[in-house]
């Protein structure tokens, strides 16, 4: 299997196609772009009638082994083993341990119209990027102890990317992470989860402004090339291939198990903010996942719903990115959008780069076909099952209220995002499965405006926010924060 840059110009030698492990540790690809397979594998169904019967960790290894064809099969197995544990992915709720990684529920049943949550909060910080951030870190061990190397890894989180990550790396040996994040914009639950890590390899720096400035900050340095490599730059944002392909093990399991034969065919709602998530199941329904719709759902910052219901995507600037309560999706400029994009254009590396030149200079494109747009891809959206909605605040607050007094669930934020507008898209004989996004005790303030009471918090996290603390507050600005970086890896 190998690699290839969405803006790569087919006459450059020097961006020649690259193996998963060449592209394991990095974020960007050297053009800017981002790195996709150069072809999807495909999935039979025998091969789904076979997956039926396998564990979550037999089942990542099936589906990882078809993108990662450069690590030794037997390695690939130890890695998912390690990883996809009960020990490690717990009923977080209950305290217990369980060997169902991705439990589903249903929650509405209506004639012929299935609501379901898959709970994929189960991890160590009560967040869905647990999924994929445990293995980034055990195959960022994996392949820097084979040759003897370092890695400092630098992030942008809008709320749960910074904890799974540090979570996922603390005490890693030849890892470093360096971690932004906006300044007062996360729950405080969050912030505490993150800044009260006091390990020697976890430098948290909250930045002067909004999550979009967080990503462009990762961008700018990882743009730096000569930086980068000096410093040995890596990334475990979206933008990391590794990371968005472990993601696509949890849509394959969502299926097989809301299902008992191939001919059937599911949806799934995502809240999604920077597009890595449902972008992975972009790629499970291209390698053949009976996926019926992809539904995106927004909260008030809604340049994805925009897009999927027009053809314009039109970034916001910071000041004009909301503060909601669904913090972890208050992002104006999604950055995996451009692996969508990429397949929606046909592949072609010229004209996405075109297009994300426009991003970058005049703040948007236009696919919508109309006089004077750059183009009229948009008609095509519908060939990959993409829909959208958008939640606000007043709509997340009836809904964590719906789903506790219907199903005695408390939900997080996000997800009644999600449940909010995958209401609107329930199709007859066609499950909806709506992704769980987190735990709501790290949103409390907004779920005891909504129910009047505390979110329960699962063991261990009683008194999170009385921890002592460890960050620095940084303007947004990139020789500073490269100056920081320097600083800290004596590089």
């Amino acid at each position: 299997m190998h690699y290839v840059s969405t803006r790569a110009a087919k006459a450059t030698a020097s961006q020649a196609p690259q193996q998963f492990s060449d592209i394991l540790l990095g974020g960007l690809a050297p053009d800017g772009g981002l790195y996709l397979p150069a072809e999807y594998p495909q999935v039979s169904g025998a091969e789904l009638d076979a997956w039926r019967k396998l564990s979550y960790a037999d089942l990542a290894f099936e589906i990882l082994k078809k993108f990662a064809t450069d690590i030794p099969e037997a390695d690939l197995k130890k890695l998912t083993k390690k990883t996809y544990t009960a020990d490690v992915y717990r009923n977080v709720r209950k305290g217990e341990k369980s060997a169902d990684i991705t439990p589903l529920r249903i929650l509405e049943q209506q004639g012929d119209k299935t609501l379901i949550l898959q709970a994929l909060s189960n991890g160590p910080t009560l967040a869905f990027k647990d999924m994929a951030m445990q293995l980034l870190g055990n195959l960022f061990e994996y392949t820097l102890a084979k040759d003897g190397a370092e890695l400092n890894i630098f992030g942008a989180t809008s709320g749960d990317t910074g904890s799974a990550a540090e979570y996922a790396m603390r005490g890693k040996k030849g890892i470093r992470v360096f971690m932004l994040s906006p300044h007062k914009k996360m729950s405080a639950f969050q912030s505490a989860q993150m800044f009260s890590l006091q390990d020697p390899n976890i430098f948290n720096i909250a930045v002067e402004g909004v999550f979009d400035d967080c990503q462009d900050l990762v961008k700018a340095v990882s743009n730096d090339l000569p930086f980068k490599a000096r410093q040995k730059i890596g990334t475990v944002n979206s933008i990391n291939w590794a990371r968005v392909v472990a993601q696509v093990v949890y849509y394959f399991r969502g299926y097989l198990a809301a299902t008992t034969e191939n001919t059937q065919k599911v949806s799934f709602t995502v809240p999604s903010g920077n597009f890595g998530n449902i972008c992975a199941g972009h790629i499970a329904r291209m390698m053949g996942l009976p996926i019926d719709r992809l539904v995106a759902a927004t909260n008030e910052n809604d340049v994805l719903d925009e897009f999927f219901r027009t053809g314009v995507y039109r970034v916001r600037k910071s000041a004009e990115t909301y503060h909601t309560s669904s913090p972890s999706m208050d992002i104006s400029k999604a950055s995996n959008f451009e692996r969508f994009i990429y397949d929606l254009v046909g592949r072609d590396a010229e004209r996405v780069r075109a297009l994300f030149h426009k991003v970058d200079t005049e703040g948007g494109f236009d696919l919508s076909g109309k006089p004077g747009s750059d183009g009229d891809e948009f008609k095509l959206v519908s060939n990959y099952g993409f829909s959208s909605g958008k939640s606000t605040h007043k709509d997340r607050l009836d809904t964590i209220r719906d789903v506790a007094d219907d199903f005695d669930i408390t939900i997080d934020t996000h997800t009644a995002d999600g449940i909010k507008v995958a209401r609107q898209y329930m199709a007859p004989g066609v499950p909806m499965i709506v992704l769980e996004t987190a735990l709501a005790a790290k949103f409390n303030e907004t779920i005891l405006d909504a129910l009047g009471v505390d979110a329960e918090r699962p063991p261990g996290f009683d008194d999170i926010e009385s921890l002592p603390q460890k960050f620095v507050v940084l303007p947004a600005d990139v020789a500073q924060m490269q100056a920081y970086i320097a600083a800290n890896t004596g590089l």
